[in-house]
């Protein structure tokens, strides 16, 4: 799973906040699904953008992460170049896609959610943010303080 961080639960909760305000959803458009709604935010490349670099290969995005290849000179590899980089693995946009993160769906408390769905779809990437939050947290350790007197001072 993405390592814990800042800006990849902005860009998770960022781009669930954009499909609740009403970006289009469309889990069979490339530009539109899972992945690329995530990759609008992360990259700024618009749905049809992102669409017609897609289809310069075969397959989904699922299809497309097995294909991958930094040095093929497809845009659509420049795209999910970006998203690695960012710090997400091939894993995590393949579970993405398809909403199937046993983490995630075990916080959700669901075996299974639907990808067509694009309530689902924001309650993934929610529950997500929420998750690496807390991983997140649990990684701050705070000095133990005791009190004497008059002060506070470090165990």
């Amino acid at each position: 799973m993405a390592k814990s961080s800042l800006k990849i639960i902005d860009a998770l909760r960022k781009t669930a906040f954009q499909l609740e305000s009403g970006n289009r959803y469309e889990w069979g458009h490339m530009g539109s699904c899972n992945c690329g709604n995530l990759a609008q935010t992360i990259t700024s490349f618009s749905r049809a953008e992102i669409q017609k670099y897609a289809i310069e290969k075969r397959g989904d995005w699922s299809e497309q992460l097995i294909d991958y290849c930094p040095t093929s000179g497809y845009p659509m590899d420049m795209i999910i170049e970006k998203m690695i980089d960012f710090g997400f693995s091939r894993q995590d946009l393949h579970h993405l896609e398809w909403l199937s993160d046993s983490n995630i769906l075990n916080r959700i408390g669901v075996g299974f959610l639907n990808r067509n769905l694009k309530s689902d779809s924001i309650l993934y990437m929610k529950s997500w943010a929420n998750l690496l939050e807390d991983e997140l947290i649990n990684q701050i350790k705070l000095p133990n303080f005791y009190k004497t007197e008059d002060t506070l001072e470090l165990v």
